[in-house]
């Protein structure tokens, strides 16, 4: 891991910590994961403006309908019967 470190508003440190409190966290904890979340938004972003460049073929909208099939049986029936 690398360590990051920056500069934020009063504000923003004091609901960080009421937040921290609040959830039962560590602070390093709750930055990760909404540096993470942030970053997960960017990149689909980024996916979608790609997408709108370059749709999908219609070979690979094909596959799109097989997804749509769903399972072709359901086998839950047959692994309660082999308990």
């Amino acid at each position: 891991m690398t360590m990051l470190s920056f500069r934020v508003a009063d504000a923003e440190a004091a609901e960080v910590q009421r937040w921290v409190a609040t959830l039962g966290v560590d602070r390093s904890e709750l930055l990760r994961e909404a540096l993470h979340g942030h970053l997960v938004k960017l990149r689909s972003e980024i996916d979608v403006a790609r997408r709108e460049q370059m749709p999908l073929t219609d070979d690979e909208l094909s596959l799109s309908e097989i997804a749509d099939w769903g399972p072709a049986e359901d086998w839950t029936d047959w692994n309660d019967a082999a308990r």
